[in-house]
């Protein structure tokens, strides 16, 4: 991922610190500092089955059929970047999260805070840019909400989304599902999205076309599921990405997890802005690519479903749970070594959707 920077140097992010009476920046990573913030102080004040699955979206009993339910907020600058902008993102990001649980999405909320002097030319874009997502994906936008905050106060524009869906019937999708022996399957490069930002955020020339990978997924997990209702669990990698979602899985579930290195696509633009910027391409986000966790006897068949779709083509199998070494990630390395895969208590690129 060669480049040349025409802005200036990239700025350090200090180390967040564990111990403080404020909300840092590092708090909203995905990583370490996430993690402590709602375990700590989240979940045991809003204590129920549902949410202490911490998947992406609850499956809930709902007058017969299950609801799947889901709900997310979008910070991320620039509010435009190649490949997409806020509006996008937050439409794809809710689906996807539905998506996740196996579920049909069908209905979401929006709601804007914007900030005194946004222009209204660049709201009607992010506006448009939201109903020609929801048309994609197929879903009604059918309430929401707008608040204006004083200037400065704010920063052009935040979304807050909420989604609901149908989980498809016979599935039993969820991060308490998945076992030893699974194979770990993705389905698609990674990094595309964290280096699309970095780029306009820095005003960096990336050789090759580097742009958002945002995207519905609801598509290709219903090809995945078509193939096999035997798939354990999905999760999109997104804050924190591929390593965030692999070290989550491991931990809680107190089983090892093994990845190939060399078996994980990536564009070269990406490996070259990593290699040069010093960046783990596993913690950079992803806003349109999924991680599977399948029994070994059905993998053959959800990976060639996969490929088939458009949103799969480079999908690839990297890895595999045991249940050596429980609560660790294991990367095996392109020069034959082992390394542990660990999450930083900080972002490396901060406000990243």
């Amino acid at each position: 991922m060669p480049f040349v920077s025409t802005g200036s140097a990239i700025p350090s992010c200090p180390a967040p610190i564990g111990a403080t009476g404020e909300v840092l920046l590092g708090h909203g990573s995905g990583g370490k500092l996430t993690a402590q913030l709602i375990e700590r102080r989240i979940l045991p004040a809003f204590q129920n089955a549902a949410l202490a699955a911490l998947d992406d979206q609850a499956i809930v009993p709902f007058l017969g059929p299950r609801l799947a339910f889901t709900t997310d907020s979008y910070v991320v600058t620039p509010i435009f970047f190649p490949g997409g902008d806020i509006g996008e993102l937050a439409v794809n990001g809710t689906v996807n999260d539905l998506a996740m649980g196996g579920a049909a999405p069908l209905y979401l909320s929006l709601a804007f805070i914007l900030e005194e002097g946004f222009p209204l030319a660049d709201l009607d874009r992010v506006i448009a840019s939201i109903r020609r997502s929801a048309e994609r994906a197929g879903v009604a936008i059918v309430t929401g909400d707008t608040k204006v905050v004083d200037r400065g106060k704010g920063d052009k524009i935040f979304i807050n989304t909420a989604g609901v869906g149908i989980p498809m019937q016979g599935t039993r999708l969820g991060s308490s599902e998945v076992k030893p022996g699974d194979a770990i399957l993705l389905s698609g490069t990674i990094g595309d999205h964290g280096v699309a930002i970095l780029s306009v955020r820095e005003g960096l020339e990336l050789e090759g076309d580097v742009r958002s990978d945002t995207a519905p997924l609801h598509g290709l997990t219903k090809a995945m599921l078509a193939a096999s209702r035997d798939i354990h669990a999905m999760r999109d990698p997104t804050r924190g990405g591929l390593a965030a979602t692999l070290v989550e899985i491991a931990s809680r579930r107190r089983l090892g997890i093994e990845v190939d290195e060399a078996s994980i696509p990536m564009r070269d633009g990406v490996k070259g802005a990593c290699e040069i910027l010093g960046l783990d391409p596993l913690l950079l986000a992803n806003e349109g690519k999924l991680v599977a966790f399948v029994p070994e006897e059905s993998a053959g068949r959800v990976l060639e479903a996969m490929r088939r779709d458009p949103l799969g083509r480079d999908a690839a199998r990297i890895g595999r749970v045991t249940a050596e070494r429980p609560g660790t990630v294991v990367l095996s390395t392109r020069l034959g070594r082992e390394r542990i895969v660990d999450l930083p208590a900080g972002a490396q690129l901060p406000r990243i959707c």
